[in-house]
């Protein structure tokens, strides 16, 4: 038995084989025989293509009757038309399939193709297979449920593949499976390059532009092509009328003041803000602009983390800020309880998914949710800052040594408090007991490790969310469905998930912090970036092993796992490396468009609920997995 080795029509290649002999042909049509010329060779193969095309596509062909009782196969996105040619006499054929992301998962029953009835009629079984991921495909003989061949190879989307099953000549017990590529597949990622193409030749145009209005001599052309009161001038200094040259510039080319704001901040907000409504609106339904379905990153997974981490960014400064002009405690305390009750009400009774399901009640109400996690996290990280809120240093802010840990020093009440809340986190994550689930499981359940675990979605996450909270009222859809098939009620905005995001909106505040106590030392932040930057990458690392599902603790979204808050951590204070003098020292780029959505966090939020309320689907649609 060997394995699959793919092939496109109208392309000879050689093909191993497992007791001798001569030369293959590719395609429905057989052998051909080695002695004859290249030239009607490739004949053969063109006209053996065109056969079998005929037959796949043209519902009246008579060379394929087996297809001609059948429905066509209507593909859909992110598929591919696969049609499996059993020539093995008096052997049923089961196919089994999964993509390779599915880690360690039962295979699943694809079709069953018939045997063949004679030489040149073949069992066929056409059939759709998703092409976002590569796939796995095992073909068993039905009777005895022992495999024949295994593959795996790539679809592409659209494109159209036949797999011949058949023995490697007569006489010959070895079996060979070959993939044909009948039709190309496009590149459905074409216009993802395209749109990325001309996002950047426009930045490069803005960037040229801006350059060349900062020229001089660029102002002056300029001033004196739209400012008909220059020619009057030259005119009127010839004739001995009073000069103007001592006139101001027009308003346009006068420096603004600098702004009081950390434009770096906003606009790290703004664009995660303004990714999160892309991925929820669909995000041309491309897969990577999807959440994972359980272990691993996608552009999806970056945006709540990141809006949770400039969150604590802006707490810290905007607290800092209000403290300074004589707010009291009491009073700032009240203003963040009022908002993340405000929130918390907002998440559960306007944007709660579970509309989905029909009318809204409390016995099916969704608890745990996006902007619970944001008013929570938010409560929990304003109010230990109130607590142990310190003045800033004003005066020797400039003398300080770039290797000075004034900015964690000052606040170790606060890290001792996240550590044990992440230390709290470790113990029940690895430690509480799971009825009928392996003590520290961190995998999806469902098809996952073998079907072993099947309603341990999420192990000790999944099972504290349904203890104290119930299955009615969690999320009904989770990603990890997708691929895992998972049968149990799992939310990723559970429980133990929220002390990780504040666990990431405390490290935002250690962004803020840095800004603050070094604000006159441009080299000391972005050093402190860097490091933290890095740190929290190795840490990062260390707890993967650099792989997707081998690791300690895998990155991982549905968790909301510390691999995954100190990953997104690394990744923002290397954004706040990049935005930081380039937005606010050096003035290269304002910002824009990203700065304006992300100016406040209250709207901020509020676009986030909105963006989810637009998000759900009809009572009679599916919902697609949660932000």
């Amino acid at each position: 038995m060997t394995g699959a080795r793919p092939r496109a029509v109208g392309r000879r290649e050689p093909r191993e084989r497992g007791g001798g002999g001569g030369g293959g042909g590719a395609g429905a049509a057989g052998s051909m025989g080695g002695a004859g010329s290249a030239g009607r060779a490739l004949a053969a193969l063109l006209l053996a293509a065109s056969v079998l095309s005929a037959a796949l596509l043209a519902p009246g062909g008579s060379s394929t009757p087996d297809l001609d009782k059948k429905k066509p196969v209507e593909l859909k996105m992110d598929q591919a038309l696969l049609v499996i040619h059993n020539e093995l006499p008096g052997t049923n054929l089961t196919v089994y399939w999964n993509v390779d992301r599915c880690y360690h998962c039962l295979l699943q029953v694809l079709a069953t193709v018939s045997q063949s009835r004679k030489a040149g009629r073949p069992g066929i079984a056409a059939v759709a297979v998703s092409t976002q991921h590569g796939s796995i495909l095992q073909l068993n003989n039905t009777s005895e449920d022992k495999e024949v061949c295994r593959l795996e190879y790539k679809f592409g989307e659209f494109g159209n593949y036949s797999l011949l099953v058949k023995h490697i000549r007569d006489g010959v017990s070895e079996i060979v499976c070959d993939l044909v590529v009948n039709k190309e597949p496009v590149d459905s990622n074409l216009p993802v390059g395209i749109a990325f193409l001309v996002g950047m030749a426009l930045a490069i145009v803005v960037s040229f532009l801006r350059f060349l209005l900062s020229l001089e001599d660029f102002q002056n052309w300029i001033s004196k092509a739209i400012n008909s009161r220059e020619t009057d001038r030259l005119i009127n200094s010839e004739l001995g009328s009073p000069s103007r040259a001592s006139d101001p510039q027009p308003e346009a080319w006068r420096r603004s003041a600098a702004p009081l704001r950390l434009r770096c901040v906003d606009t790290f907000r703004g664009m995660a803000l303004i990714l999160m409504v892309f991925v929820n609106y669909g995000g041309g339904k491309y897969w990577y602009f999807k959440h994972s379905s359980w272990n691993g990153l996608t552009v999806a997974d970056l945006v709540f983390p990141w809006f949770v981490f400039i969150m604590g960014t802006s707490i810290f400064l905007s607290m800092t800020s209000i403290l300074q002009r004589g707010c009291s405690k009491f009073r700032l305390l009240g203003k963040i309880a009022w908002r993340s009750f405000l929130l918390i009400c907002i998440g559960i009774f306007v944007v709660n998914p579970n509309y989905c399901l029909g009318p809204l009640s409390w016995e099916k109400a969704r608890i745990p949710g996006v902007l619970q996690r944001l008013g929570a996290t938010y409560f929990v990280v304003a109010v230990l800052e109130l607590l142990f809120a310190k003045p800033v240093p004003e005066t020797c802010a400039s003398e300080r040594s770039c290797f000075s840990l004034l900015d964690i020093t000052a606040s170790w009440p606060q890290w001792l408090f996240v550590l044990i809340l992440e230390g709290v986190w470790l113990a029940l994550t690895f430690f509480l007991p799971v009825p009928g689930c392996p003590t520290g499981y961190l995998g999806p359940g469902g098809i996952g490790d073998g079907g072993r675990y099947r309603n341990c979605t999420g192990g000790a996450a999944g099972y504290v969310d349904r203890l104290l909270l119930g299955d009615q009222h969690l999320y009904q859809h989770p990603s990890s469905a997708v691929l895992y098939h998972t049968e149990v009620a799992y939310d990723p905005e559970g429980i133990l998930g929220t002390i990780n995001s504040i666990v990431m909106a405390f490290l935002g505040v250690q962004a803020g912090k840095i800004l603050l106590y070094y604000k006159d030392q441009t080299r000391g932040i972005l050093i402190r970036f860097a490091a933290w930057g890095c740190l929290l990458g190795l840490v990062s690392v260390a707890l993967t092993k650099a792989s997707e599902n081998e690791g300690f603790i895998p990155v991982n979204k549905n968790l909301w796992s510390i691999s995954y808050v100190t990953t997104l951590s690394s990744l923002a204070f290397l954004i706040l490396l990049a935005l930081y003098p380039v937005v606010d020292v050096k003035g290269l780029w304002t910002g824009a468009p990203f700065f304006y959505p992300g100016r406040s966090l209250v709207p901020g939020a509020s676009q986030k609920g909105l963006c989810l309320l637009m998000e759900q689907p009809p009572p009679h649609m599916h919902p697609r997995d949660d932000a």
